[in-house]
């Protein structure tokens, strides 16, 4: 379907508490995005946005986005996203 960007079957996923806690790298380079796709409770979801906010916010290194989306397809989130990063 044209606009989705799904990712192989042989990408790697990486946990993000492994990101956060520097046990493998994030980002690198300001092209790249990091995909946080959470299947816990919503207090986990609140809980990790509040402590990435913190961290981000110290450094001045960060931009906000508008993240009210109206998705036609659950499996288009990088099409949602896409667009702001450019």
């Amino acid at each position: 379907m044209p606009g989705y960007c799904l990712l192989s079957s042989d990408h790697p996923v990486i946990e993000f508490w492994q990101v956060i806690a520097g046990k493998v790298p994030g980002r690198a380079g300001e092209r790249q995005i990091t995909l946080f796709d959470s299947v816990g409770f919503a207090i986990e979801d609140v809980c990790a946005l509040g402590y990435v906010r913190d961290r981000l916010k110290v450094t001045g290194q960060y931009e906000e986005l508008d993240l009210l989306a109206a998705p036609t397809s659950h499996a288009d989130f990088f099409g949602m996203i896409l667009p702001a990063a450019r």
